[in-house]
């Protein structure tokens, strides 16, 4: 995309690449007029699963199973590695990923379902894995706050993560589920600086939204932690300690990172995002990047997608464990337990949904 192009409203993607397993593409015209034709409006489809609970076998993820109510995320954030999981849906990992939504509406009562089973092994279950259980439509929709009552009615540990200070609406669930070690929250800041994270996280909530959330579990009773991801080399990386401080000082209780990987069709939308909000900065910020993934834009090898390898992402790492140490973050959260969990043969906690 041409420097002077016109610059896509509240979106994170600026196209739909193509999707790699589908042989007929649609391309906007090259003398695209956003006035004529804006960007998609989201839309909302029902998602038909049968199941909600997911395994994964990944030696990199510190969690076996998570649960997802929603597939696609509005929030738009470009670097997101969950994108080309749209494309097994038929989307783009573009623009579809961000403004196609699909809705599990039935996920509390499969839930109930699934964790009821015989078979089933209380265990830590994760929210999101590959979307933000809060993004904009929950608000509405509620998925995720009927999720967490049926965990709370088992009393079945849950970590989420998450970009919104939405999450401070459900309270009262999360201090129920604390009052028994099942929950804590990480909530991901990677950046101070409102314009970057605008950019960077067009539809997610403000960095001094995301330490207000923080600040407000963390009073409340509920374990919080600040995850600063991803760490983008060349970008955001001189945060690192000013993000840590700020959570920090608003009652976070540990901190997490991760270094910025670009899997299959994410590579090319975060250039062009990288070329349409930093031009002057792209080569070095790729070029960083290509120099903790082996000379490539990511490497998929366990062990080392999650932190890279090489002179910048021992920096990134120094970094991020000096500036844990002066303030006092430890690196890890408050272990879940599965004591409480029991399967419930009648009455409901008398929640207010």
């Amino acid at each position: 995309m041409k420097d002077n192009a016109p610059k896509l409203p509240a979106r994170g993607a600026t196209s739909n690449p193509p999707n790699r397993f589908e042989p007929i593409q649609l391309e906007r015209d090259v003398d695209w007029n956003p006035e004529d034709d804006p960007l998609p409006r989201t839309q909302f489809f029902r998602d038909h699963s049968r199941t909600i609970i997911a395994y994964n076998e990944s030696p990199d993820i510190p969690f076996r199973a998570s649960i997802n109510p929603y597939r696609g995320c509005e929030h738009g954030c470009s670097y997101c590695y969950a994108r080309p999981t749209h494309e097994y849906l038929g989307f783009s990992a573009g623009l579809d990923f961000e403004s196609r939504i699909m809705v599990k509406e039935d996920a509390p009562e499969l839930m109930r379902r699934e964790l009821s089973a015989p078979k089933w092994v209380p265990q830590e279950l994760a929210m999101s894995g590959v979307t933000d259980c809060y993004q904009p439509i929950e608000r509405q929709l509620q998925l995720t706050r009927r999720c967490l009552a049926v965990l709370a009615e088992f009393r079945n540990p849950v970590s989420i993560i998450t970009k919104n200070f939405l999450v401070t609406r459900d309270l009262d669930l999360l201090r129920e589920l604390a009052s028994h070690r099942a929950v804590h929250v990480n909530v991901s800041i990677n950046s101070l600086d409102a314009a970057l994270a605008r950019k960077l996280e067009p539809r997610a909530a403000s960095p001094r939204e995301r330490l207000a959330a923080i600040e407000v579990l963390a009073k409340a009773g509920v374990p919080a932690g600040v995850l600063v991801a991803p760490v983008i080399p060349g970008l955001n990386d001189h945060e690192i300690p000013a993000v840590l401080a700020a959570a920090k000082a608003v009652g976070a209780g540990w901190a997490g990172t991760e270094v910025l990987r670009l899997p299959l069709t994410v590579a090319p939308i975060f250039e062009q995002w990288l070329e349409q909000n930093f031009p002057g900065k792209q080569d070095k910020i790729l070029g960083r990047i290509r120099a903790i993934r082996g000379g490539r834009l990511n490497d998929p090898r366990f062990g080392a997608r999650m932190r890279g390898e090489g002179i910048f992402a021992d920096q990134i790492s120094q970094l991020f464990h000096v500036a844990c140490r002066r303030v006092g973050l430890p690196g890890n959260g408050p272990e879940l337990s599965t004591a409480g969990f029991r399967k419930p043969t009648g009455a409901q906690l008398s929640l207010d949904l």
